[in-house]
């Protein structure tokens, strides 16, 4: 499982007109799930994304996670990040998840995230999206549960 997880102000997503989810203060997760994936990474990538140290305490030092200051978690699902673009300029997806697995992943982090009692908004799974952020910092921070990275 892949995550791309960056420190926001604010953002929201959109499918076509429709809002589907939006937050203040917290993360931006864009979650890939890839097709070796289980129920570990979920675990793993859950309370990873709860824990990241990524927020200033009182001196300034980012020692602080999302849970730590009462921010919010938005998830976006997004297959793209095993794009695999090694051979040629055309991205390969045969590493990500199949969608019936993927979606049951996706939503089983969901299910970790809300059940550290933490407000998480989402986005829709397979759809087209629109995904507006303000990222603090800038910090962005990538996540591999195979430790690819």
């Amino acid at each position: 499982m892949r995550a791309v997880v960056q420190r926001v102000r604010e953002c929201s997503v959109r499918v076509g007109e429709r809002a589907t989810g939006s937050i203040s203060k917290g993360l931006l997760v864009y979650l890939g799930v890839g097709r070796n994936d289980g129920e570990k990474d979920v675990k793993s990538i859950s309370e990873k994304i709860l824990t990241l140290r990524i927020f200033p305490d009182a001196n300034g030092k980012m020692n602080l996670s999302v849970r730590d200051t009462g921010g919010a978690v938005l998830v976006v699902s997004q297959f793209t990040l095993f794009g695999d673009v090694r051979d040629g300029r055309r991205p390969s997806y045969t590493a990500a998840a199949e969608p019936a697995m993927a979606r049951v992943l996706y939503d089983a982090v969901l299910g970790e995230l809300r059940a550290s009692g933490i407000e998480v908004a989402s986005g829709e799974f397979a759809a087209s999206m629109e995904v507006s952020s303000t990222n603090l910092g800038p910090v962005t921070i990538l996540i591999d549960t195979e430790k690819a990275f």
